[in-house]
């Protein structure tokens, strides 16, 4: 009884030895088997985080590259030094060195935490660049239809605007512009910029030009041999629009300059005589 008992023992332990291996396999090829899930799923999560990361360094690339474009056309539009605003190199930083106790406190951030800063600051420079060139081309706009300077680039003033002798009737006579006598076919040029409104033959102007600057102003040019924009042209400060002449009422060759605001006649001396802007 004594040995059949033993055989017993031996043969249960044996049987519960297979069954706890055969379990233990089991269980590891289970856990073996999760675990390449997990890292296949990680793997593809960290080969979407890196190709989004991808895709949103090359959009702040090339964000980063029209802020420059902006900022150096604004440089150019502002007429600033080239050398104070270079958008072509990085920007010059320094200091000194930290000390131990302050780099030991620092905490190096995560990279989409540093990404998605720089993206706000690029938007937030983006949108002050742009406010800023709106602003500068209305400070352009407004310069180039400021009215300053004379009509034409050689000559003379050879009669001023008020009460003068008439050149035909000798007798007094009120004179809406001031003229300047020049060399028969010299340039006549718009003193601001402009849209043409006239530009044909006009009784006793001659061939005339007619300038309309926006905000009721207007000038006109007289007396020209030759006119060199059609109306509805967009002229600029300074485009020649005409070559000097002696059409119409006129003693010779000459430019007959008017300055009108809501279709009155001003002294154009005080607008021949000021600074441009």
């Amino acid at each position: 009884m004594g040995g059949v008992g033993y055989f017993g023992y031996w043969l249960g332990d044996e049987l519960q030895n297979d069954v706890f291996d055969q379990n233990s396999a089991a269980a590891w090829k289970k856990t073996l088997a999760k675990q390449k899930e997990d890292i296949s799923q990680v793997k593809q999560y960290s080969e979407e985080q890196i190709q989004a990361l991808t895709v949103k360094i090359a959009e702040l690339q090339a964000r980063a590259t029209r802020v420059d474009a902006l900022g150096e056309h604004l440089v150019k539009v502002a007429k600033l030094d080239e050398g104070e605003f270079n958008f072509s190199e990085p920007p010059a930083v320094g200091g000194p060195e930290a000390s131990d106790l302050y780099s030991a406190a620092y905490q190096v951030p995560v990279l989409t935490d540093v990404i998605d800063d720089l993206a706000t600051r690029i938007e937030g420079r983006e949108e002050q660049l742009t406010i800023l060139e709106s602003l500068l081309g209305s400070r352009k706009i407004s310069n180039d239809t400021f009215i300053a300077g004379r009509p034409i680039l050689k000559g003379w003033m050879s009669s001023r605007y008020g009460y003068r002798s008439d050149p035909f009737t000798g007798k007094m006579a009120w004179h809406e512009g001031v003229d300047f006598a020049g060399k028969e076919g010299s340039e006549i040029v718009s003193v601001a910029a402009g849209v043409v409104t006239w530009a044909g033959e006009r009784y006793g102007y001659g061939q005339m030009v007619e300038i309309n600057h926006g905000s009721g102003y207007s000038t006109r040019y007289g007396h020209s041999k030759e006119v060199l924009v059609k109306v509805g042209d967009i002229v600029k400060k300074g485009q020649v629009i005409a070559k000097m002449g002696s059409t119409g009422r006129s003693t010779g060759p000459h430019c007959h300059f008017e300055v009108h605001n809501n279709g009155k006649a001003l002294d154009p001396a005080k607008f021949i005589l000021r600074a441009s802007k």
